[in-house]
């Protein structure tokens, strides 16, 4: 029997086909039933495997069919570590042989080295990132040093949008040209919705994302000539008109496996040592692919699979809406909730801090169940992986792990939205107002927030100011009896 050598959909660069074997590829619809998912993940996963196995040719097998399992029974296999517990589970029970994980810059045995002897409140990501940065020399000197002298420019690069604008004004990023094997996965969507085999959620419009290895090239070289350049400065900024402002967008490129994380990596280096680049920028793009990155992807295997479910330190219960589950940005009045929900119906895809500060904040806000919003995370983003949202919304977002992921929990107000986008002047609520008609839920929420999670947050130190303020409100029990009962936002 053949040895084939099993790409999931998050193996399909030449990083994971490096011994040029015959390769088996499976397209299932099992994946998209387990939650609700946007059209266009689906779209993008399904393309991605499809014009991998064009690209092969007669070294490739595509196999359809209702299950993993079903597909691959009965096969001699071998398999890079898949990237999820169920992946995992399967490719062992079925005897295949498993190689090292990839698609990382440190491996699971490098963690295991580093975690070793650690406690839970021990493991910092700033930590982990020196600990890479040294051991990689990515932007350390001959001496060991951080080059400019700091580990961190993060406090360089959280500059409001520019007075005024409403774009960057950069140039527009080349999107992928569909063609007949993406026409083919819209049909077969269409098909699959029409008969009730798949629930889906978003919109799915001409493809926003590379497919393959060659647009996966050409989105990176745009965003090194053309975004890294004003990376930094406005990594936090958000503009209505101007969805992606200057990030990079490949987080499902690498999630893909279409990009090795390092030439990514180096390709910032080059261009910083070139002078393309500044050095906040670069430190600060580089932090999110070796830091960021790479921790979310230890600390899924680290803390376990029941991670999501076993965590809810801060006792949040409250189910999400419609409008979420959805993507109704029509059912939404604060403008940016509908803005950035809007983007994610249309794309799949928002930044960082309309990630954390706006969905996130919103969530922690509300008490939604930290389970559930993990699921609604996952399925909605295109690059929604089972091994990167736990960590992001319960650990990160939600602080419902009591502090391991992040040392408080992310709340904040109207007044931060208010500084770092362009949201506001555009809403039917004022973010200084936290009671009456025209009170911003994120204001009045906040100190709600506070007033519900005091029990709990109480002892942590980095939350004593917002608690000191809270004493202090004057109106603190009207603002809680009307967050209680809010129905408008």
């Amino acid at each position: 029997m053949v040895t084939q050598r099993l790409l999931f959909g998050e193996q399909l660069g030449p990083l994971f086909d490096d011994e040029q074997v015959p390769v088996l590829l499976v397209e299932s619809t099992a994946a998209f039933r387990r939650r609700p998912t946007h059209r266009a993940k689906a779209h993008l996963y399904l393309s991605a495997l499809r014009h991998r196995a064009a690209e092969l040719g007669d070294r490739a097998e595509l196999v359809r069919a209702p299950d993993f399992a079903t597909a691959l029974a009965g096969r001699d296999l071998e398999v890079v570590d898949p990237v999820s517990y169920r992946a995992r589970r399967l490719v062992r029970r079925l005897g295949a042989e498993v190689l090292p994980s990839r698609g990382f810059v440190t491996s699971e045995a490098d963690f295991a080295d580093w975690v070793r002897g650690r406690t839970d409140a021990s493991l910092v990501m700033d930590t982990f990132y020196r600990w890479v940065r040294g051991r990689e020399g990515i932007l350390m000197s001959p001496a060991g040093k951080p080059v400019g002298g700091r580990f961190s420019y993060d406090a360089d690069n959280r500059q409001p949008p520019p007075k005024g604008a409403t774009t960057l004004q950069l140039p527009e990023p080349t999107l992928p040209v569909e063609d007949e094997i993406d026409q083919g996965v819209r049909r077969d969507l269409d098909a699959w919705q029409a008969d009730g085999t798949v629930t889906f959620i978003g919109a799915d419009g001409p493809r926003v994302f590379p497919a393959t290895r060659a647009e996966a090239l050409t989105a990176l070289d745009e965003f090194i000539a053309d975004r890294l350049p004003v990376f930094g400065p406005y990594e936090d900024a958000t503009l209505t008109d101007d969805w992606r402002m200057a990030h990079s967008a490949l987080s499902m490129t690498l999630n893909l496996g279409l990009l090795d994380p390092r030439e990514v990596v180096q390709r910032a280096l080059d261009a910083y040592a070139a002078g393309r680049a500044p050095l906040a920028g670069t430190e600060g793009f580089v932090r999110q692919i070796i830091g960021w990155r790479d921790w979310m992807w230890h600390l899924y295997w680290h803390l376990g699979e029941p991670y999501t479910t076993r965590n809810n330190a801060l006792h949040a219960t409250t189910r999400l809406p419609d409008a979420f589950w959805e993507l109704d940005a029509d059912a939404i009045q604060a403008n940016c909730l509908r803005q950035v929900i809007g983007s994610v119906h249309e794309r799949g895809w928002a930044h960082h801090i309309q990630r954390l500060m706006m969905l996130g904040n919103w969530a922690l806000l509300r008490g939604y169940d930290p389970a559930e919003t993990t699921e609604w995370f996952t399925g909605a983003f295109v690059d929604g992986t089972p091994w990167v949202m736990p960590t992001n919304v319960v650990g990160m977002s939600l602080h419902a792990d009591g502090g391991i992921v992040a040392t408080k929990p992310y709340a904040a107000g109207g007044s931060y939205i208010n500084r770092m986008t362009d949201y506001c002047g555009g809403c039917r609520f004022d973010p200084k107002v936290r009671l009456g008609p025209t009170a911003c839920p994120f204001t009045a929420g906040y100190w709600a927030f506070l007033d519900r999670a005091e029990p709990v947050i109480r002892g942590n130190p980095r939350m004593s100011r917002a608690l000191a303020g809270l004493a202090r409100l004057s109106d603190r029990a009207e603002v809680v009896e009307q967050e209680r009962h809010r129905t408008e936002w």
